[in-house]
């Protein structure tokens, strides 16, 4: 059997400071690196340059009530097809900030589709409970 040499950190000739994964960088090394990181353009995976987004990433449009305008069409009681664009699926009225009704019409619409509901035009809840 063959004895194998040991070798000490010493015989390597390695440096103090020196890791698995290699010299570690003082503060001046990581600044520089830093800077040029800032300076060059912004890259994705494949070396294809990023574009910048301008404007604000999370703005959304705002809603315009469907109500309102010249070719709007009226609130009525009657008119089941429209009332039920405004009702969940679980019978509830949908709220003015997702459905973006004004608050004067969704006060109208909620007055309608109570009365659809009284006169059993609309349901109470969902046809599927």
């Amino acid at each position: 059997m063959a004895i194998r040499p040991t070798l000490n950190k010493s015989s390597t000739g390695a440096k103090r400071g020196t890791g698995p994964r290699g010299p570690r960088a003082d503060s001046a090394d990581r600044a520089a690196t830093e800077e040029a990181a800032a300076q060059a353009p912004a890259e994705g995976g494949d070396g294809k340059v990023m574009p910048k987004l301008y404007g604000r990433p999370y703005f959304q449009r705002k809603k315009s009530c469907p109500f309102s305008g010249p070719r709007a069409p009226q609130i009525d009681y009657k008119d089941t097809r429209l009332l039920a664009r405004f009702i969940s699926d679980y019978g509830k009225i949908i709220p003015s900030h997702i459905s973006g009704v004004s608050a004067k019409k969704q006060r109208e619409l909620a007055r309608a589709i109570k009365r659809a509901r009284q006169l059993a035009l609309l349901g109470y809840t969902s046809r599927n409970v």
